[in-house]
């Protein structure tokens, strides 16, 4: 066991894994320039500008190589490639929309964007942030490689030598491949739409030499099953990028509290603890953030922070002390209607207050960690969050290397939304198939989460043992005994006979935690009527959630919430009913042109009863 953990931290350190040693947060609240817009690019399938003839890395100085300039010297020198306005793609956004041809296409395509910059100093520090890029990035910066990047959901930045920056002219070149491998994470087999490209905002950071790395300010845990104190204890930490001066001075304000306290570094990370006034919790009734302020002697940042406490407590999930029951749904991050990855603050607003809309407090982010302004716009609206790393169905569980992949994804996702108030779950994965060898894999990433947030609850979609006791279905994957939540997905009446199964279906589980339902569905193609026992039309689904919902009301007393599959229909390769999917996965509860089915109805009238009972309780 020794010499493999000692594999994976080698394997870890070079793919990147030790990103909570480089990654740059709170990046919207640094000063930037934006390297957002039109990119020009190059089509690769065959990869010719990265290897030569014999399929070798071409060298750094090789003039056919994609990352150097395509302006040749001289009339006699030779160059067989070129970057042209005519061939442009926007920076952020996949390339399967903006280009007909680009629809399927799973390869290699290179970016190239051109900009002047002025620096501040040259004594300062020089970073491109990439929010993320879909799935492996090569980034180059004037015929120079910056450095590698695997994952396609979470971010990632490459310091640049002050020397190689240019006033004028640089020659910003990207390679990006989304090809799916059987040893990434994701794996070959997903069920979803594998939109290629900077999917995210690029920046280029300048920082002074020793800057704020990195922050955490969250309310210290409280003692099991009890709430925050009135004047609540503070339990975090401050990441400078390297050792401070002798006598360096950390300082902390929250001006609305009044609140400001000095703190001396004692090292890289200096760990701060304090208590606050008495202030607002965060919670969905009243998502109250902050403005706290963190600065050196060189450096200062800030963020709007929400405070509040969560944990899985017996059978029940408390929020700030008080049981919650979660009405959920998942979400891709995807926006139907032009047929593209979501990003920025205008797709996360409207995807969150369909959720609202629904009367939901609660959403699963599927099946990857989404664009950072999501989890901000969660913050402010005050809905809960389920964040996931794609550990999703048939990894490798068996390869060292999957597993420091998934490690980094894991680290990158809590680095960057680890101050966000809304996430209350960290999930390590979703539907993996039983064994030893795939236990031991999440179990390893269950504790690499729980050292990285204690505050938070760590879960995984579970596995489900059908029929193991009489018209009992029972949660005993062996996962749960180490998740926080045990959560599991179900499709009664979809996946196997018909909805009016749910009426003699029970429900178990061996472990005492709370019990949560994170997926269930069916499909209907919006606009189609028939009666309820046709597939694919509105009232089957209406039907499936009419027997889902009773159901609910009969579940075991640990039953904290549930998140159906899934909030608005989406695109995915598997499906291909040439009718009713044509390449979507028609379990929305709204179409692909935001059309309300029948079941949105359903599901939202049964929140509303389990809210009214939940307000009762409170009154009494």
């Amino acid at each position: 066991m020794r010499k493999l953990n000692c594999l994976i931290l080698a394997l870890s350190l070079a793919l990147g894994a030790s990103a909570q040693d480089s990654l740059i947060s709170n990046v919207p609240a640094r000063k930037a320039l934006s390297l957002n817009g039109k990119w020009q690019y190059i089509v690769d399938p065959y990869e010719t500008g990265f290897y030569d003839y014999r399929y070798k890395e071409l060298k750094a100085d090789n003039g056919d190589a994609y990352w150097n300039t395509d302006v040749p010297a001289n009339k006699t020198e030779k160059k067989e490639h070129g970057y042209n306005d005519k061939y442009s793609l926007n920076v952020p956004g996949d390339w399967n929309h903006q280009k007909p041809e680009f629809v399927y296409y799973e390869g290699t395509i290179w970016y190239k964007k051109a900009f002047d910059y002025n620096k501040a100093s040259a004594n300062n520090r020089f970073f491109i942030w990439f929010g993320a890029v879909n799935y492996r990035a090569d980034v180059y910066l004037n015929g120079k490689k910056l450095g590698m990047h695997k994952g396609g959901f979470t971010p990632f930045n490459f310091e640049v030598p002050a020397s190689l920056l240019k006033e004028k002219g640089n020659f910003l070149v990207v390679k990006v491949d989304n090809k799916r491998y059987a040893d990434e994470v994701p794996t070959l087999n997903t069920d979803w739409w594998n939109y290629g490209g900077i999917t995210r905002e690029v920046k280029l950071l300048e920082l002074p030499q020793n800057f704020i790395q990195d922050f955490v300010i969250q309310l210290k845990k409280p003692d099991p099953g009890k709430a925050p104190l009135a004047t609540p204890d503070v339990d975090g930490w401050i990441r400078l990028n390297k050792a401070p001066a002798a006598g360096e001075q950390l300082t902390v304000e929250i001006p609305e509290l009044k609140f400001k306290k000095q703190i001396a570094a004692t090292g890289s990370i200096t760990p701060v603890k304090f208590r606050l006034p008495k202030m607002q919790l965060w919670s969905p009734e009243n998502p109250k953030r902050y403005q706290v302020i963190i600065s050196s002697s060189a450096d200062k940042t800030e963020d709007k922070i929400g405070f509040r406490t969560v944990e899985a407590f017996g059978k029940q999930v408390l929020l700030n002390g008080k049981p919650i029951f979660m009405r959920g749904i998942c979400i891709h991050g995807e926006m139907a209607g032009d047929v593209r990855r979501a990003v920025g603050y205008d797709d996360a607003r409207k995807l969150l207050n369909q959720a609202k809309e629904l009367h939901c407090n609660m959403v699963r982010l599927a099946h990857y960690p989404h664009d950072e302004a999501m989890t901000r716009t969660a913050d402010s609206l005050g809905v809960l969050v389920w964040s996931e790393i794609p550990v999703y169905w048939t990894i490798d569980f068996g390869n060292p290397a999957v597993l420091a992949k998934a490690k980094a994804q894991l680290h990158e996702m809590i680095n960057r939304d680890h101050n966000r108030a809304s996430i209350i779950i960290w999930s390590v994965g979703n539907e993996t198939p039983i064994s030893q060898t795939r236990t031991d894999f999440m179990h390893s990433l269950i504790t690499e989460a729980k050292s990285l947030d204690q505050t938070r609850m760590v879960s995984a979609a579970l596995e489900v043992n059908y029929g193991a006791l009489k018209d009992v279905n029972v949660v005993d994957d062996p996962l749960g005994q180490f998740v926080d939540l045990v959560a599991f997905n179900e499709y009664l009446g979809w996946y196997g006979g018909l909805p009016d199964k749910c009426r003699t279906t029970n429900w178990s589980t061996p472990y005492n935690k709370p019990l949560f339902i994170s997926e269930t569905g069916a499909e209907a193609l919006a606009g189609f009527h028939a009666d309820s026992l046709t597939r694919f039309s509105e009232e089957f689904q209406e039907w499936y959630f009419k027997e889902q919902t009773a159901m609910f009301k009969r579940m075991p007393d640990n039953f904290v919430g549930v998140s159906p599959w899934v909030m608005v229909d989406f695109r995915s390769p598997k499906r291909n009913n040439p009718l009713y999917q044509e390449g979507w996965n028609r379990k929305g509860l709204y179409g692909e042109k935001g059309e309300k089915k029948k079941a949105f109805f359903v599901l939202r009238n049964y929140y509303d009863q389990v809210k009214q009972t939940a307000d009762k309780k409170t009154v009494k």
